[in-house]
């Protein structure tokens, strides 16, 4: 059994090898088609981590109208907090939304100019209500739209929130088409060109092949180098996929912010990159074997 693997693998190679240039141009179309699997691997993988990033900032804020009492806002914040879906619902007041707004702002001396040229405090005094999980959001603003102190709510700041959110899922959907649809035309131009190079190992092998039917070597046997070769093929374009997805991820590392991601771009890969780097292996010899087996069906009549 090791002797029969040992001698496939060894020829599966020597094909490999003499099959040059054609071997190269089935390598180079493979890793493209597994370059763009990988890339829209980690681009899920970012804009996934990104999108639950921006939905942990997400809050429903509340603002009363300027002569609406604390008592009276209390309540409102007790009405809330005893709602299923709500986990907390902090109190700021107008002095401390003030001090944040100037906190906030100090290194604008226009704006804060223009603040004192006003007078008083302008600012409303509020709610920042968290939900339980991203998707109850609105179910929480349609539950303040009903609720007992509707009419003393000056507004509800959630829609330019919901509007944040339902972009970046558009963009991420829209990303995720591109890269499928660019994956499988590089996978079915991989898949002929491998296909011809099997097929052409096939003819130059013609007269071994006869050889070894004439001796009673079995299906199996004289299938196996071919379909180790489309292992190979596999191997080889996962490894520089591989290559070329790293250098891809330091030249973009720079690019990407850190307070959005939590971690640099790189950092993020190399956590994730043994994963990665398992599909892209699976889908690579997958294909390698699957126009292998395509070629010798078709041109391998045994």
């Amino acid at each position: 059994m090791f002797l029969v693997l040992g001698r496939t693998i060894k020829e599966s190679g020597i094909n490999f090898w003499r099959n040059g240039w054609l071997s190269i141009a089935s390598v180079s179309v493979l890793t493209l088609s597994l370059y763009v699997v990988g890339a829209m691997m980690v681009m899920m993988m970012v804009s996934g981590t990104v999108l639950t990033n921006v939905e942990k900032r997400i809050n429903v804020s509340v603002y009363f109208k300027p002569d609406v009492s604390e008592n009276t806002i209390m309540a409102a914040k007790a009405d809330l907090e005893s709602y299923s879906e709500v986990k907390s619902a902090q109190y700021i007041s107008k002095e401390q939304a003030l001090a944040d707004f100037k906190k906030n702002n100090a290194g604008e001396p226009v704006i804060l100019q223009s603040l004192d040229e006003i007078g008083g405090n302008p600012l409303l005094a509020s709610l920042v209500v968290r939900a339980n999980d991203s998707s109850q959001y609105q179910n929480i603003t349609e539950y303040i739209a009903k609720a007992s102190f509707k009419d003393d709510v000056s507004r509800v700041n959630y829609v330019k929130n919901k509007e944040i959110i339902d972009r970046l899922n558009n963009i991420i959907k829209q990303s995720r088409k591109v890269g499928v649809s660019l994956a499988l035309v590089f996978a079915a131009v991989a898949v002929l060109i491998i296909f011809n190079t099997i097929r052409i190992t096939l003819y130059i092998h013609k007269p071994e092949i006869e050889v070894m039917r004439l001796v009673g070597a079995s299906n199996m046997f004289i299938r196996l180098p071919f379909l180790f070769e489309g292992v190979i093929y596999g191997i080889v374009s996962s490894l520089v996929a591989t290559l070329f997805l790293l250098i891809s991820m330091k030249l973009a590392d720079s690019y990407v912010s850190v307070a959005v991601l939590s971690k640099s771009l790189l950092s993020f890969y190399f956590s994730q990159a043994l994963f990665i780097l398992g599909i892209q292996l699976l889908a690579g010899i997958f294909l390698g074997v699957f126009s292998s087996w395509i070629a010798m069906r078709k041109y391998l009549k045994i």
